[in-house]
């Protein structure tokens, strides 16, 4: 598993000033992609034990609110054991900092093979540049939908993240 970069303050993925990684490899390949740099399962940089520290070390500071997860794809099979690996170490460290994490993949699928009570959000569907909306909240395409996953497992049924809209 590979990944393109880290911003130790980002501002513009999630909620406050967060540490987002971003993994490399997507085979969505979606048109108008923001970042297909990081498409290429090859490229960026290893993910590994350290990548993980580094990330945790990153998000200590008290200003920091959280991990936002994006790509790439970070739930592609080859990336999501090291994502999942990712949010539980960072919950462990940071039980009252949040994760985020952008996928493709539609959460009913996830939630059937993987246990992602470790995320706080997570940010699903394809990005489709014909449902492209700049007004959006933390997505770039109406089909995306802003899943609060703590609620969503509590009642059993997707809940929309309170606050952003439909």
């Amino acid at each position: 598993m590979r990944f393109n970069k880290i911003r130790r303050t980002d501002i513009s993925n999630g909620p406050g000033i967060r540490v987002s990684i971003f993994m490399q490899g997507c085979t969505f390949n979606c048109k108008g992609c923001f970042n297909p740099e990081t498409h290429d399962f090859n490229g960026g940089h290893e993910f590994n034990d350290s990548t993980i520290d580094k990330i945790i070390d990153l998000a200590k500071p008290n200003h920091i609110k959280g991990l936002s997860i994006l790509g790439g794809e970070p739930m592609h099979p080859k990336n999501i054991d090291g994502t999942l690996k990712l949010a539980c170490e960072f919950k462990k460290k940071y039980p009252n900092k949040t994760v985020w994490v952008w996928t493709g993949f539609n959460y009913e699928d996830l939630s059937k093979k993987h246990d992602l009570s470790d995320i706080d959000v997570l940010i699903d569907g394809q990005y489709k540049m014909e449902l492209y909306n700049p007004t959006l909240k933390y997505r770039g395409s109406s089909n995306q939908r802003v899943i609060d996953i703590k609620k969503t497992i509590k009642n059993k049924k997707v809940e929309i993240l309170e606050g952003v809209e439909v």
